[in-house]
């Protein structure tokens, strides 16, 4: 079966249909100024040299080449055999917050669909690891547990919002002490063991009023885990929507009819990170994340058992070749016709 290394690469075939929609309508406009100007009979005897088909068949020849190379870019691959390999990687625990300030849109669209986004970006950058999530917001829990199953987590991801949690606040801590959950920290029934592998990325911003997050990310340092902060947000402030369904009714307001603000807390997401052995980004671009992936791929990896996996052979060769073939061909064609060899008069005389 064929897929492709790089499948986001095949969106730029959109831009063929687009382009063959102008040269038919350039073509067609040249024809109707051209008309103007004589009758088509005598469209020969003015321009005597001129060729009916090679402008069109240097054109398909050029659309084709451009579309096979990019093809050729998305490099095809076939699995030709199934081979066993060692699965190694490291543990990831992201904990994403769902509190009502995320829903704020001093990033487009909000925060927190912004944050999803990030986590896509994430587990795209990632490779062999494992992946559990935790919501939070005045309290957390363990939405995916700990899984390769990368799939099935952005599954997860899709279903969250800030109605997942009723108690609002937003408890970093808590968070991170489930993420070490998910990771066998104190449960009965798995053996735990200290490793270097492990990292925890805490996706907010920042507003932590619930417990002391410094100290639950030096308790995960202190087991060899990292934890990496990402922040959401502007440092402005800028006001909480409410919506009644997908309609907004307006924004949220304290007890008083004040109207209340939210803003990104790097100082407090920085001081977690610099607490938990990581390093903090602020991500509002998907800038920073390489980052954090960078700081993954350094840490020490688990063996995960042994997995089977598809080797892949590229199949670039083909539409490289094919490419390359239809572009001599366009240069090997001219405009006009050719004067010793006129390929339609031999034509017309076969006729």
């Amino acid at each position: 079966m064929i897929h492709f290394e790089h499948p986001q690469i095949l969106w730029l075939l959109l831009l063929v249909p687009a382009v063959v929609a102008l040269w038919i309508w350039t073509q067609y406009s040249n024809k109707k100024r051209l008309s103007q100007f004589a009758d088509r009979n005598m469209f020969g005897r003015l321009i005597p040299d001129a060729s009916t088909w090679r402008p069109t068949t240097k054109f398909v020849l050029i659309m084709l080449g451009i579309s096979l190379l990019i093809i050729t870019i998305a490099n095809p691959q076939e699995g030709s055999k199934m081979v066993k390999g060692e699965r190694i990687g490291s543990d990831v625990a992201i904990c994403l917050d769902i509190s009502n300030s995320m829903m704020a849109e001093d990033i487009q669209p909000n925060r927190l669909e912004r944050s999803k986004r990030i986590v896509n970006n994430l587990l795209n950058s990632l490779g062999s690891d494992r992946i559990s999530l935790v919501v939070f917001a005045g309290s957390s829990y363990i939405q995916m547990p700990l899984t390769n199953d990368y799939s099935a987590v952005k599954l997860f991801l899709d279903q969250i919002d800030c109605s997942l949690i009723s108690a609002q606040g937003t408890a970093i801590g808590d968070a991170i002490e489930k993420a070490m959950e998910s990771f066998g920290y104190n449960d009965p029934d798995r053996e735990w063991v200290k490793n270097k592998g492990r990292t925890i990325i805490v996706i907010s911003d920042g507003e932590n009023f619930e417990d002391d997050a410094q100290a639950a990310a030096r308790k995960a340092v202190a087991e060899g885990i990292r934890v990496c902060t990402i922040g959401m947000g502007l440092a402005q402030g800028t006001p909480i929507p409410e919506y009644r369904g997908s309609q907004r009714v307006g924004y949220k307001r304290d007890q008083n009819g004040n109207t209340v603000t939210t803003q990104l807390d790097e100082a407090t997401l920085t001081a977690i990170a610099q607490s938990g052995k990581g390093i903090y980004v602020r991500a509002n671009n998907n800038s920073g994340v390489e980052d954090i992936v960078k700081l993954i791929e350094g840490l020490e990896k688990e063996h995960y058992g042994e997995a089977m996996f598809s080797e892949y052979e590229s199949r670039y060769q083909y539409p490289l070749a094919g490419a390359l073939l239809c572009l001599v061909a366009e240069l090997l064609i001219f405009e006009r016709r050719n004067k010793r060899i006129n390929l339609d008069k031999i034509l017309n005389n076969r006729k």
